[in-house]
């Protein structure tokens, strides 16, 4: 015992293999001068359970990341843009501050536990199997990855590894969410059998292609290289990087990549979704072989899937950019659907909800609303994303969108842009094999490549 408590003193977290800090973080409960429950409602951990985080990718999404987990060390800080960089080590003047994350794993491997990463999504993959192979619990962003290939990839080092994983679409740590799990789960609209999903965002540049021909040069606090990362060698541009890089194919992966982990994540859980077993794309005014630098300036896209358990083959439609779904025919005329959320219909009723938990959760017509009596609270809730993850390092136990669950729900959205540019196909998908059975076409656009220096 006295070794123990004189390594965790000495050390932290980081002077322990796992194993032993979660066997010992039990027996360390009676040992705190300070009750833990007085630490536990001041929101402050006692040193010995504070972890070793690396934030890879520190602007944008980035930066809510080293907000989320401000309350442990944060030893290190990865950004390829200095600027945001220096911004972002203000606070953390005794993180040490890098521009390759792969020179920040050499140098502190042996100083980490966990990181968290928040690139643009061509760069998840490499980042997040790079802290896997080292044995680092990994906090990624979404979508979880570039690829099929990547995000089964990824999920199946975790397992392996035995690291705790968790995929940034933060709405999964809601109340909201649980709310509609139960409310499904206690029969309030019967069998679910379509939901129509949408996002508004719009990440289509058609209209920039010709300016990708522009030259302009480097910005001095971008490393242009280490920002394409695994990406294919090509000039730098303004409308990539720093913000836009959402919009185009190489790098992003659309409104849908955006956006379906937080619309749809709802719905994934309560009907225990996984995966789809056909997909098609409907588009307007977009010519894969001329645009598919890009996307589309809306989206319909279909998942179809089969019953499973007790219940029925679903439906499920996803809108964005320009398109909008069908208004539900109970609502009222001076209502409205949420620009970004959700109706789920079932054979005894509709429900509504919106993305991220705003947005609201009801029953449709009002009446119906009024009227009903919410089922008992018995999924257990948690305080927030990180701190969901966080805990789940502490306890040895796994965060609620871990990369086997948000590694599925990722791959809608990877589903629906593969059929995106195969346009009007219906692709049948065979999830357990990972191909689809009906179209070599579709199948090529399973797997990333990488230019020389990167790989998974």
């Amino acid at each position: 015992m006295n070794k123990f408590l004189s390594a965790v003193a000495g050390n932290g977290v980081r002077g322990l293999n796992r194993r032993a800090f979660l066997r010992g973080s039990a027996v360390l409960a009676g040992f705190f001068i300070v009750p833990r429950h007085v630490i536990a409602a001041s929101g402050q951990l006692p040193p010995s359970e504070k972890l070793n985080l690396a934030c890879i990718g520190v602007g944008g999404r980035g930066a809510a990341s080293v907000s989320g987990v401000r309350g442990h060390n944060v030893v290190a800080l990865v950004d390829v843009d200095s600027v945001r960089l220096a911004e972002a080590a203000k606070p953390l003047p005794q993180a040490r501050q890098f521009a390759d994350f792969r020179k920040m794993f050499d140098a502190m491997e042996k100083g980490i536990d966990a990181v968290t990463v928040a690139t643009p999504d061509h760069t998840h993959a490499v980042a997040a199997m790079m802290a896997i192979n080292r044995r680092k619990h990994v906090f990624c962003e979404k979508p979880l990855a570039h690829s099929i290939h990547e995000v089964r990839a990824l999920a199946q080092a975790a397992r392996q590894s035995g690291v705790v994983t968790q995929l940034g679409n933060q709405g999964h740590s809601t109340d909201t969410i649980r709310s509609l799990c139960e409310w499904v789960w206690s029969g309030a609209i019967g069998k679910v059998h379509t939901v129509h999903a949408v996002s508004g965002a719009r990440h289509s540049r058609i209209s920039d292609l010709p300016r990708l021909a522009e030259r302009p040069p480097v910005p001095e606090k971008l490393d242009w290289d280490l920002w394409l990362g695994p990406a294919q060698n090509r000039a730098y541009h303004p409308l990539y990087c720093p913000g836009s890089w959402r919009n185009w194919s190489a790098f992003g992966c659309g409104a849908i990549g955006d956006w379906i982990c937080h619309v749809v994540d709802p719905v994934f859980w309560a009907l225990d979704l996984g995966a789809p077993v056909s997909v098609q794309c409907q588009a307007k005014d977009f010519d894969p072989k001329l645009h598919g630098e890009t996307f589309p300036p809306g989206s319909v896209i279909t998942f179809e899937f089969a019953a499973k358990g007790t219940r029925s083959p679903v439906k499920l439609v996803w809108h964005d950019g320009v398109e909008v779904p069908p208004r539900p025919p109970e609502m009222a005329a001076n209502d409205k659907m949420p620009a970004t959320g959700a109706a789920v219909y079932g054979d005894k009723g509709t429900i509504v909800y919106g993305s991220h938990g705003a947005g609201g959760l009801r029953l449709i017509p009002e009446a119906k609303m009024d009227a009903f009596q919410p089922p008992a609270k018995t999924i257990p809730r948690v305080r927030g994303h990180h701190e969901d993850w966080l805990n789940a390092i502490r306890t040895g136990t796994k965060a609620g969108s871990n990369f086997d669950y948000g590694g599925s729900l990722t791959e809608l959205a990877l589903l629906g842009l593969i059929a995106t540019r195969l346009l009007g196909q219906k692709l049948a998908w065979d999830g357990a094999a990972g191909k689809f059975t009906n179209s070599a076409a579709a199948n090529q656009w399973l797997q990333s490549s990488y230019r020389v220096g990167w790989r998974l």
